[in-house]
């Protein structure tokens, strides 16, 4: 009995005892994680199975039928579709609380001096596929060491895009807009208490490399969709065709009775 290990239960106001080894429950323990475990499957289980999968879509992509070929193009589309949707949610920056700052109020003779004498200058800031990133508001900020005014230059833009960029600059850099051209030009002005920030990059922006990765999903699921677009189409299309046969058939055999 000295081995022995007394358990006290406690279940609905009733007392209870048990006396057991005291390896009992350890080895009731591994035996529940050996169950719990897994099955290895081996690399030959896998590879049939991925045979089977690839015959199975090279059936459907070699079918005679025209709609099982496109419903299978677009089932394929859509699942890319919403693995680029997942992944461009892990380039979500959340946004910084914005800081007190101070807006100044230009009067129209102000801006129209700064507009003049920013379209003179030479110094611009580029913003290219990657858009808006951390490496654009620093570039901002060092022209502004010896600049009041900088241009930046959005190509390639989309027709609308350039206020997107302009409005985001502005929050990111403190910067006041002074004009917005229709060939894809921001002019912005620095301010007249303009301060160097300490960190000139903001936090809540991507870096260079993420910009660019971004870029490559973002321009894949514009491509994807337009694809969907195209296969709904065409599979609407088909449809439509296959109604018109089947119209057409039904409609013969009275064409032909009623001759005869």
């Amino acid at each position: 009995m000295s081995n022995a290990s007394v358990e006290l239960k406690t279940e609905n106001d009733v007392v209870r005892f048990s006396i057991g080894k005291p390896g009992d429950n350890a080895f009731s323990r591994t035996e529940g994680k050996k169950k719990n475990k897994r099955v290895k499957i081996s690399k030959r289980v896998k590879l049939n199975e991925l045979r089977f999968y690839r015959l199975k879509a090279k059936k459907k992509m070699t079918s005679p039928n025209p709609e099982v070929r496109i419903r299978y193009k677009l089932e394929k589309a859509k699942r890319k579709e919403a693995w680029l949707i997942e992944m461009l949610r892990k380039f979500e920056v959340p946004k910084a609380p914005a800081e007190t700052y101070d807006p100044e109020i230009l009067t129209e003779e102000e801006r129209h001096y700064f507009k003049r004498t920013g379209e003179k200058k030479k110094n611009y800031v580029p913003v290219g596929r990657r858009g808006v990133f951390g490496g654009v508001v620093l570039n901002m900020h060092l022209h502004w060491k010896k600049h009041e005014t900088v241009k930046v230059i959005c190509k390639p833009c989309k027709p609308g895009q350039v206020h997107v960029y302009a409005e985001e600059l502005a929050r990111l850099s403190k910067g006041i807009v002074i004009d917005i051209k229709a060939n894809n030009v921001i002019l912005f002005y620095r301010g007249k208490n303009y301060v160097q920030p300490k960190v000139m990059s903001p936090p809540d922006t991507l870096s260079k490399y993420k910009a660019l990765e971004k870029y490559k999903y973002e321009q894949s699921l514009e491509h994807t969709s337009q694809f969907i677009e195209k296969l709904e189409e065409e599979l609407e299309e088909y449809q439509k065709h296959l109604a018109r046969y089947k119209k057409a058939k039904e409609d013969t055999p009275k064409d032909s009775v009623i001759n005869t």
